[in-house]
């Protein structure tokens, strides 16, 4: 039993680990340790998209009111330091970047980023935006690990100089963590609501069990004993 036991936990975490690679094109995925309860880090990921990527990428399932509200960001901050190709803070989250101008660049119209953490995991774009590397053959001098030959410039390189290691992977584990909460934002209602219905079960067994007790007391002791 023990053998049969040790034989299926290795068989799936092989298929867990060619799973990873299969997803990542033979690049083993680092762990993005996302947690989309920092809010702090929701803001600093906020930020940093707005500044450094969303000129390209679109997030069109999203409106600014909504992560102003979720990420307790007042609107008129995200209507100062924030916006940057809308005027109401109701408008979903569009690349100022034209189809045409985006062929013409890159050969391609970057994606939107609304359910990528849902499509390819956050172990994936963590992986993806710490893995570009020089390639002189490439248009921008750049190419990726993970996603080889992708049209997208590394455009935090000004970041991964300035920044140690440590700061670097920490923004882009922010980027991570707010591409994850804007692929689901309804997961921290479903958080926080879990959390009380996890109490009140909680609650709800010790009732449950001292009822028993009391019952049982009855059964046993009482007038329901069965006779000798």
């Amino acid at each position: 039993m023990k053998t049969l036991f040790n034989t299926t936990l290795s068989a799936m975490a092989a298929i867990l680990i060619s799973f990873n690679v299969s997803a990542s094109g033979g690049v083993a995925l680092d762990a993005a340790n996302t947690d989309i309860t920092d809010e702090a880090s929701l803001q600093r990921g906020a930020k940093t998209f707005m500044n450094s990527c969303s000129g390209c990428h679109s997030i069109e399932l999203m409106r600014y009111n909504r992560i102003a509200k979720d990420l307790n960001i007042s609107e008129t901050d995200m209507a100062n330091n924030l916006m940057f190709n809308a005027e109401k803070t109701g408008s979903t989250i569009f690349s100022s970047m034209s189809e045409k101008d985006a062929n013409k660049w890159f050969g391609t119209t970057p994606p939107d980023l609304s359910l990528t953490a849902r499509a390819k995991g956050t172990d994936w774009i963590y992986t993806y935006l710490n893995s570009f590397y020089a390639d002189d053959s490439r248009l921008y001098g750049v190419n990726n690990h993970v996603l080889e030959n992708a049209a997208m410039p590394d455009v935090l390189w000004q970041s991964k100089q300035d920044k140690s290691e440590k700061a670097f992977n920490q923004e882009i584990r922010d980027v991570t963590n707010f591409l994850d909460y804007v692929s689901e934002p309804v997961k921290l209602i479903r958080y926080a609501i879990g959390v009380k219905v996890l109490g009140f079960l909680f609650i709800l067994l010790i009732l449950s069990y001292l009822l028993k007790k009391e019952y049982w007391k009855d059964v046993k002791y009482g007038k329901w004993r069965v006779k000798d």
